[in-house]
């Protein structure tokens, strides 16, 4: 597997479209890659964003969030929020780089994969072309941020190994590869969480990639998220604690 960062200059809201950023900094594109973008300058370039001291900020959590737990639970003052299907810290809303700015996430994530996959498989002649828009996530009880996927177009986003015989015979009966959740990883080492002006990645030599030139259906999506938290791994935790409704806040 190869990742290749792609270097920008420094994005402003409202200041150029992603199709105008992909045009001047991605110059070529082979069959079976994936790009992977940042939610923030799919955020900027959609001015998702709201000038820091125009709104309070708890406010703005909870405006973005479905549903929220109250800042004081953490050390940090950081609210833990769902939104999306997605488990993040205070609704994805960040002020680093954003130039005076909080940086919402895009409004809708899975339309700005769709759109952007084909838009570049269009311009490049591709067939075969996956893209990812990410944003930096924690992973419990280890220091550190790593890439994970907000949404994904043109390939399978996990490998099911349910059902198909371990090294000694024996059927796996949960496993299951989170190939969308390890390219956004991989990615997002590469891109940096800095002043690198990296916010695109392209990846390729990936032949454990099952690419497909269409849009992820709703049953392939359905898949990729897990929406009812009894059938999470991590429901105990995301059940023992008392979620409050976000206005965004879907049944």
């Amino acid at each position: 597997m190869i990742v290749r960062p792609v270097k920008t200059d420094r994005i402003q809201a409202g200041k150029r479209t992603i199709y105008q950023i992909l045009d001047e900094f991605l110059p070529e594109l082979f069959e079976e890659s994936i790009v992977v973008i940042t939610s923030k300058i799919v955020a900027l370039c959609d001015s998702r964003v709201v000038p820091i001291g125009a709104k309070d900020k708890e406010e703005l959590v909870k405006e973005e969030s479905d549903y929220f737990l109250p800042s004081h639970l953490s050390k940090y003052g950081h609210h833990f929020t769902i939104t999306n299907n997605t488990l993040v810290a205070v609704a994805g809303i960040d002020e680093s780089n954003g130039d005076g700015n909080y940086v919402l996430w895009p409004q809708d994530v899975q339309k700005s994969a769709n759109d952007t996959r084909a838009y570049l498989a269009k311009k490049f002649g591709l067939k075969k072309l996956g893209v990812i828009i990410s944003d930096s996530t924690c992973v419990p009880m280890r220091r550190g941020t790593v890439g994970q996927p907000l949404a994904y177009s043109g390939f399978e986003a996990t490998k099911n190994y349910i059902g198909h015989p371990d090294l000694f015979g024996k059927p796996f009966k949960v496993s299951q590869s989170g190939i969308a959740l390890g390219l956004a990883a991989a990615a997002a080492v590469t891109m940096g969480e800095g002043s690198e002006r990296t916010p695109i990645a392209v990846i390729s030599d990936i032949d454990f990639v099952n690419f497909q030139d269409h849009d992820p259906t709703a049953e392939e999506l359905d898949n990729f998220y897990i929406a009812d938290y009894k059938d999470d791994l991590f429901g105990p935790f995301l059940e023992s604690v008392k979620w409050q409704k976000g206005k965004r806040g879907t049944p």
